[in-house]
């Protein structure tokens, strides 16, 4: 049996980030994740995509991101059951759950905390009807490895954030990039649409919309997709573009798996909480953090997942310390204190009492 403060389900970069905040309130953590490294889909679908909504980094490959959060909180010592599912959770009782993996392993906590994203996962396939000939043979739903595409074709499928980003990266690595979509209008952010727009103005992206791909040509790799674009005058034509690869970016398809048996309030495939105090769903001690949760206004940012991490940590402290009072302290003040009994000392500073 596994024994800790907060077990946390899921190790991406919210589940990462409580046990740092953890830390702090001199709480200890232990993580479950079903794949076989944490960091989560930063990690394991696009490791090497940039991000340019964390604070303070203009730009962080999401690799580098979970290697950074990894660091920040390995002083705290977490640790890590990887590559199993969190299959059944039973209460105690003293009030603490059981949580069971699908290989049998035990761990028991007063607090279980959700992190666990969009859940399991599938890519969104385009209804092409020999698409799955290709898999892996010049069609991937995920870009892990940029490099994979250096001086190659490529044409990408789609009008998200990560359909516009990665044509963006990869108008510096590919010979020729091409980007389809159905709409003249695209979903992303407004600078992914406007960066788009001037590498196209530039020649370095080639842009088609409104259109698609309705087919894949080849003999034992992808050789051509066959694209129908409507003009104007919605005048459908087809024609073949040849290229290397063929990467359509349509999103995910979510499913929580056994979290959804586990009886908390389930709404769109994510677990409602309440976002008024401390992120804890219908049933006290478990929470739901980052994009697995929501509730009125939700935004599924990783620094919204930071915030609510946060305020979870508090709100377990006090489960678990009952009528103990906690004092906030400021980092740059107080330092950070390890498990080891050693501190890191802040910067010295001047720091005026305020009456």
């Amino acid at each position: 049996m596994i024994k800790t403060d907060i077990l946390i389900i899921g190790a991406g970069p919210t589940g990462l980030f409580a046990v740092f905040e953890a830390g702090l309130l001199k709480l200890k953590c232990h993580l479950i994740d079903a794949l076989p490294q944490a960091g989560g889909q930063c990690s394991e679908i696009y490791p090497k995509k940039p991000i340019y909504d964390i604070p303070g980094f203009p730009e962080i490959l999401a690799g580098d991101l979970t290697n950074n959060l990894l660091e920040q909180c390995k002083q705290f010592e977490p640790g890590f059951t990887l590559g199993e599912r969190a299959e059944t959770i039973e209460k105690q009782d003293d009030g603490s759950f059981i949580v069971t993996t699908n290989r049998g392993t035990k761990h028991q906590a007063p607090i279980v905390a959700i992190a666990g994203g969009l859940g399991s996962f599938e890519p969104r396939k385009p209804l092409i009807h020999n698409i799955h000939l290709f898999e892996d043979k010049g069609v991937e739903y995920f870009i892990k490895d940029p490099e994979i595409y250096r001086n190659k074709r490529v044409v990408i499928s789609g009008g998200g954030d990560s359909a516009l980003d990665w044509s963006v990266f990869l108008s510096k690595v590919a010979s020729e990039v091409t980007l389809i979509h159905r709409r003249n209008e695209f979903r992303g952010a407004l600078d992914s649409v406007e960066k788009v727009q001037e590498l196209k103005n530039k020649r370095k992206i080639n842009l088609i919309t409104p259109a698609e791909v309705i087919g894949i040509v080849g003999d034992h790799k992808v050789d051509a997709v066959v694209v129908k674009e409507s003009d104007n005058i919605h005048i459908d034509k087809e024609y073949e573009i040849e290229c290397d690869h063929f990467i359509p970016l349509f999103g995910l398809s979510p499913k929580l798996g056994p979290i959804a048996n586990w009886g908390l309030e389930i709404e769109k495939n994510a677990i409602k909480v309440n976002n008024a105090l401390d992120y804890q769903t219908n049933i006290p001690g478990i929470f739901a953090i980052g994009d697995v949760n929501t509730y009125p206004g939700k935004l599924k940012l990783i620094l919204c997942g930071f915030h609510e991490a946060t305020l979870m940590c508090q709100a377990a402290y006090q489960i678990i310390n009952p009528g103990k009072k906690y004092v906030l302290k400021y980092t740059t003040v107080s330092g950070v204190d390890g498990f080891d009994g050693t501190r890191k000392e802040a910067p010295k500073q001047v720091v005026k009492a305020i009456d």
